[in-house]
């Protein structure tokens, strides 16, 4: 399978507030092949959003999309992210609240819930570090909500940044999920006490087997995402897109 790169919009949140077209234009210039739709600024037109996607030939590495949304708006999210012919819904992310045995499992209902009543889409979770730190039948959380069962619908969106956050080997926690993660989020960790968020390919992740690995188990996109960048994120963004290329290429 073929490797297509999406950057992933939370890294141009500030970027898209001066318009989405233009940042498209960029993006595409830079030579990604396409978008992972995120933090789009307040009341954006999806119609603008679909509009751009297009006439810029960038594809639609699916679309984060809150718990909130999900649960209390499922209808109009059907409507919107049909627009940007994209199948991949994401719930990026969990609040305080719910993040306890009791919530975990609320979650988990609720998100199979989506899947049965949006059977033309996929519903996948993406992880932080934070669902290691509870344990629900001797498992980590995340493990407990991707468990990867018939019964159970929700695929996998693992941030390999994240999983190492966590101390754990990103490539052999990504093994449970063979074909079940249409799209896996790479950033990479900075070599030093910090250890935080760097350019791909700059840090002490190794991005080789996992790229390899990933091709051969149904992942369909690769989104790099960079929460915090040093400088201009569309530099950060360019540093991880040519060195992404480099690694590919022996791989190809």
């Amino acid at each position: 399978m073929e490797y297509k790169f999406a950057a992933q919009l939370f890294t141009l949140r500030e970027e898209l507030k001066r318009g989405i077209a233009p940042v498209f234009k960029e993006l595409k210039e830079m030579g990604w092949d396409g978008v992972q739709l995120s933090a789009l600024p307040a009341g954006y037109d999806p119609v603008e959003v679909a509009k751009a996607l297009q006439e810029n030939n960038l594809g639609t590495a699916g679309i984060h999309v809150s718990i909130d949304r999900l649960e209390n708006d499922l209808n109009q999210v059907v409507e919107e992210v049909t627009l940007y012919n994209t199948k991949d819904i994401v719930c990026p992310f969990l609040p305080e609240d719910v993040r306890n045995q009791d919530g975990y499992e609320k979650i988990k209902a609720l998100l199979n819930e989506v899947a049965k009543k949006a059977p033309e889409f996929r519903i996948s979770y993406h992880n932080h570090a934070f669902e290691f730190d509870t344990e629900i039948d001797g498992k980590s959380a995340l493990e407990y909500l991707l468990e990867p069962t018939s019964e159970n619908k929700i695929f996998a969106e693992i941030d390999v940044f994240w999983v190492k956050k966590a101390g754990k080997d990103p490539l052999q926690f990504l093994k449970s999920y063979a074909e079940r993660m249409p799209i896996i989020h790479l950033k990479d960790m900075t070599n030093d006490e910090r250890q935080t968020f760097a350019e791909v390919g700059t840090g002490v992740i190794d991005f080789v087997p996992i790229l390899n690995w990933c091709r051969s188990s149904g992942v369909e996109w690769y989104a790099v995402e960079q929460d915090i960048c040093p400088g201009d994120p569309m530099d950060s963004l360019q540093i991880s897109l040519k060195n992404l290329n480099q690694l590919t290429k022996p791989l190809q």
